[in-house]
């Protein structure tokens, strides 16, 4: 029993002596320091003297108003929403009270919840602006949240951006909408700033399943599988019925799968089988860009290989409409306009290639493709004698023989004049085409690209008729006789 009196004789005689009206009126003054801190902004000692007041007197509606207000300068809304919700309970006609829990649901992203609070805040003052106000905005909120939802089913992530701009500058703390904009951010393919917005979330809350997913998404579409893969499990584990973070990390370990077998393919030189696996998965997941342009270049490349070269252009094409960077895509594109014979089109690419990559390789495959534009303007020898770019001297000559006598004119005497002039055109081309391929110092100035008029070798003072007479063995060595009409025979001297 001496115990027990010891015990309370060393009782704290602050709490034990104080009567409920001294009580109150240190609370009350807690309160007063609390507010004089909060004039002063000092909003951290506003809140530990306002705790204070509550800790003396936890039944006054006004000291969880006054706490609340402060946590909502600190962005602490989700405490300042509890404290204002116990105001409330304590006296639900305290119109402050009701007032800033819906200033917390709105600042939250529970708009219906704030409109219930501002229309009772009506209720006890009709003529309230400040909760007329508040509650245009909740309204608005709602708006741009359905808004933001059809927007995403027609995949307008540009409309969701800013549906939740706007919503965000009523509902500034609200981890939803931040999510939503972040997620639609890296759709359109603007993964620094969704990274940005999840790595906020994440600061404050390492566990956010949907913040850890769209860091995932991020690196997802950045190529960085592997990592994103990571991320997709962690955001699992943190909410095992994450619908979005399974099927992301379902395809991302789909995406790599078939990209590696595609590879493997490749590299054995089993080309129709890698095309086939790099088409498959291009169907995975059309919204990774930068991987999807990859497995484009990827099956131009397969492409090229099979001699399938529009298609290989095509694909080049696609890939560098997905990722306008990819210096590998336009490299592709412009060597199959090279095998094409399209050398306007690949001069383009090669100059937007040495625009952004200033290398000697890249300014000699530039020269390279100016040079073939150049020769292609000029006339084509073998295109006229109808031989290959390699052909020897035999074939050269066989195929001048047969083309002199197809357009020469005395073959076509009877004609009409437009096909004589027409004729004894070809007839001139051929013996100039002649001329410069059987001579072996102006085949070499042709081949390289060097204009023929240099060095006095002016092609345009040969003789058609004397090249003829020389191949064929002088005067009176060949000659066209009719043998009725529209009819000839050669007949050689």
């Amino acid at each position: 029993m001496a115990t027990e009196n010891c015990d309370a004789v060393n009782m704290d005689p602050d709490i034990e002596l104080l009567s409920d009206e001294e009580i109150e009126r240190d609370a009350e003054a807690f309160k007063e320091q609390g507010n004089a801190f909060y004039i002063k902004k000092d909003y951290t000692e506003a809140f530990n003297y306002y705790t204070k007041a509550i800790d003396m007197c936890p039944k006054n509606a006004s000291y969880y108003g006054n706490r609340a207000a402060t946590l909502m300068m600190l962005c602490r809304y989700r405490e300042a929403l509890e404290d204002s919700q116990q105001a409330v309970r304590l006296d639900n006609s305290f119109m402050k009270g009701h007032l800033r829990e819906g200033k917390c649901h709105l600042s939250l992203g529970n708009a219906m919840a704030a409109s219930r609070c501002f229309q009772r805040v009506l209720e006890l003052e009709p003529d309230n602006s400040q909760a007329q106000q508040e509650l245009k905005n909740a309204e608005s909120i709602l708006e741009y949240e359905r808004m933001a939802e059809i927007g995403f089913e027609k995949r307008d992530f540009r409309m969701v951006v800013f549906c939740m701009d706007r919503a965000l500058e009523c509902a500034s703390a609200c981890h939803k909408f931040k999510i939503l904009k972040a997620e639609c951010l890296a759709l359109l393919g603007r993964y620094p700033e969704a990274q940005s917005v999840a790595s906020d979330i994440l600061r404050m809350d390492s566990t956010n399943a949907d913040a850890l997913y769209v860091r995932g998404l991020c690196l997802y579409y950045e190529d960085c599988i592997d990592k994103a893969v990571q991320f997709f499990v962690q955001a699992l584990r943190m909410a095992p019925d994450h619908d979005k973070a399974r099927l992301a990390c379902r395809n991302a370990k789909a995406l790599k799968a078939k990209k590696e077998e595609g590879n493997k393919a490749f590299k054995e030189g089993n080309f129709e089988a890698a095309y086939d696996l790099y088409s498959e998965a291009l169907t995975i997941d059309p919204n990774n860009i930068k991987t999807n342009a990859k497995l484009y270049c990827n099956r131009a490349t397969v492409g090229s290989k099979l001699k399938k070269l529009e298609q290989a252009i095509e694909d080049c094409t696609k890939a560098i409409k997905l990722d306008e960077t990819y210096i590998k895509a336009y490299l592709r594109r412009a060597q199959c306009y090279m095998d094409t014979e399209q050398y306007e089109e690949a001069v383009r690419d090669y100059e937007k290639v040495y625009q952004t990559e200033k290398t000697k390789e890249h300014k000699h495959l530039l020269k390279t493709a100016q040079l073939e534009l150049k020769k292609s303007k000029r006339k084509d020898y073998y295109k006229i004698l109808g031989v290959d770019k390699n052909a020897t001297e035999e074939e050269i000559k066989k195929a001048y023989r047969k083309r002199a006598l197809l357009h020469h004119p005395d073959r076509h005497s009877g004609a009409s004049t437009e096909v004589q002039k027409e004729e004894e055109k070809k007839f001139k081309e051929v013996g100039e085409a002649f001329s410069v391929l059987s001579d072996p110092k102006k085949k070499a100035r042709y081949d390289s690209g060097q204009d023929l008029e240099d060095d006095c070798m002016n092609m345009g003072d040969f003789d058609a008729n004397n090249i003829f007479k020389a191949f064929f063995g002088g005067p009176g060595g060949f000659s066209f006789e009719a043998s009725g009409p529209g009819n000839f025979f050669f007949q050689f001297g």
